[in-house]
């Protein structure tokens, strides 16, 4: 059964939690799909985590259209997020717009997500929205602006910071978003603003309290290098099963244990033959 904005709304209206998890290609859609999880976002970590970018703000459209895409083949049921790369839509209302559509019409989004709380993000959301396109906002932690923010760390943690976000949140919610991410955040904090808000929130790194998590793909499969953020929980240590296997095929290789016999196509002696004569071979 396919997953669709009244369906998200009635799970978050009964209180059953909603399931998130951040995905850049087929055979991860096809993970997500069989899982059976809610939503899957096409996040902009695809920079780092797929495409070997340093940071988020590296990666671009044409570059999120792909993985957006990719995903959508391997999609059914799941409710398909993109994110909006850094410098595709803070320019204008009309920049915003036109990216936004894009990732509906060419990549099979059902709806957008930008980042931040501010003034323009807020704007650009309003006319995402007014222009009949689905928005989802993220506050705290926000890793396009991490350098602004002294660097990949938790937010909210002073009463100044902790307005802040929940200013930035309302802002977003009354411009029309549909849900908002909250991520890195103290947990106490999140449960100030879930009563605050009437729309759903996507809790990563901040906490039980929100309606649904999110997590990406390669942290809970264990497909990464170092440990992650406080907040990773792995499922899998899969990252090195990967490096285990490569490194049997590399020396089965060497060695010409492989491929063997049961690798191998045959072909009919007779016509092994024929193909011998034609090459002038006895």
């Amino acid at each position: 059964m396919q997953v669709t904005l009244p369906a998200l709304h009635e799970k978050y209206e009964r209180g059953e939690p909603l399931v998130m998890v951040t995905a850049y290609d087929f055979p991860g859609a096809r993970a997500a799909e069989a899982a059976g999880v809610d939503l899957v976002l096409v996040g902009d970590s695809g920079a780092e985590m797929v495409l070997g970018y340093p940071s988020t703000v590296g990666v671009s459209t044409e570059e999120m259209l792909m993985l957006t895409a990719a995903v959508r083949r391997g999609l059914h049921d799941p409710f398909l997020i993109a994110d909006l790369p850094f410098g595709s839509y803070e320019a204008s209302d009309e920049q915003a717009v036109l990216t936004a559509a894009r990732f509906v019409r060419e990549a099979g989004a059902q709806a957008v997500k930008l980042e931040r709380g501010n003034a323009t993000s807020v704007a650009r959301a309003r006319a995402i929205v007014q222009a009949g396109i689905l928005v989802m906002g993220h506050v705290g932690l926000t890793p396009q602006s991490a350098t602004a923010l002294g660097g990949n760390r938790a937010q909210g943690r002073s009463g100044a910071a902790a307005t802040r976000i929940a200013q930035e949140a309302l802002a977003l919610q009354e411009a029309g978003c549909f849900a908002i991410v909250l991520e890195a955040i103290p947990a106490a904090v999140t449960e100030e603003l879930v009563r605050l808000l009437t729309i759903p929130t996507i809790g990563i790194g901040a906490g039980p309290a929100t309606a649904g998590q999110v997590l990406v793909l390669h942290d809970l499969l264990g497909i990464r290098e170092g440990t992650g953020a406080r907040f990773v929980r792995s499922y899998a240590n899969l990252g090195p099963e990967m490096i285990t296997a490569l490194a049997a095929y590399a020396d089965d290789v060497r060695e010409r244990r492989y491929p063997a016999a049961e690798h191998c196509y045959t072909i009919d002696p007779s016509e092994l033959a024929e193909f011998r004569t034609a090459l002038g071979r006895p």
